[in-house]
């Protein structure tokens, strides 16, 4: 699952952002309003806006009424120092779906995020199931019949990505900035050495679920007797 943070603060910005991937988020951050709308116009889908109001450049608010005015329904978190009912009012009323008060507790945060993000695959649970692999989000597992493992967080999120686009080929650009984000330092390379170990975990749980590399193209997945 993807986010985007845009928080001025670059201490509480980066421990943000360490905290997300912790938890199995791909996080994109940036530090004012403007940066955040060039990424989400030109970047990759994003599952939730985590916004500062008092930014510089272009400040919360603004980023929120930009964004509606173009009918972008991203979930916005708002993470604002200002307590007061009236401006929480205000951002709510601007078009942000939610707001949390800094300082905040971490479980809090992510409680609120996760809330923001659900998905209606499965309303009544959170797993995945294509041939004999059930991808579990609740503890970032696979399982057949033969055993459970348990996904270091990059593959986790690739194969939660192929498997919430069972019939799509993503491009590796695709997964990269999807997964990585787009500030990371990783190169392409690091895709393949990825899937590559993604990929033995399915076979060590024998999965009639398969990636397949669909040549100059991408990846897709592959259900196999």
């Amino acid at each position: 699952m993807r986010l985007l943070l845009a928080e001025d603060e670059q201490d509480l910005r980066e421990a943000m952002v360490e905290i997300l991937k912790q938890h199995h988020f791909s996080v994109d951050a940036v530090e004012n309003g403007e940066e955040a709308l060039e990424y989400i116009e030109f970047g990759d889908n994003y599952d939730c806006l985590i916004l500062d109001i008092m930014m510089p450049v272009m400040d919360g608010i603004s980023v929120i009424k930009a964004l509606r005015e173009q009918k972008r329904m991203i979930p916005i978190l708002v993470l604002s120092a200002k307590s007061e009912i009236d401006d929480r009012v205000l951002g709510l009323d601007t078009g942000a779906d939610d707001y949390l008060v800094k300082p905040f507790d971490v479980q809090e945060l992510l409680a609120r995020i996760r809330v923001l993000t659900r998905r209606p695959i499965n309303e009544q649970t959170s797993t995945l199931t294509i041939g004999n692999v059930t991808l579990d989000r609740a503890n970032y597992s696979i399982q057949t019949e033969k055993g459970q493992l348990v996904l270091p967080n990059k593959e986790f999120q690739i194969l939660e990505l192929l498997m919430v686009n069972p019939q799509n080929v993503i491009s590796s650009d695709a997964i990269f900035s999807r997964v990585w984000g787009l500030d990371s330092d990783a190169d392409q390379n690091t895709v393949w050495v990825t899937l590559s170990n993604l990929r033995r975990k399915l076979n060590v749980v024998d999965a009639t679920l398969s990636i397949k590399s669909v040549r100059n193209v991408g990846y897709t997945l592959e259900v196999t007797q």
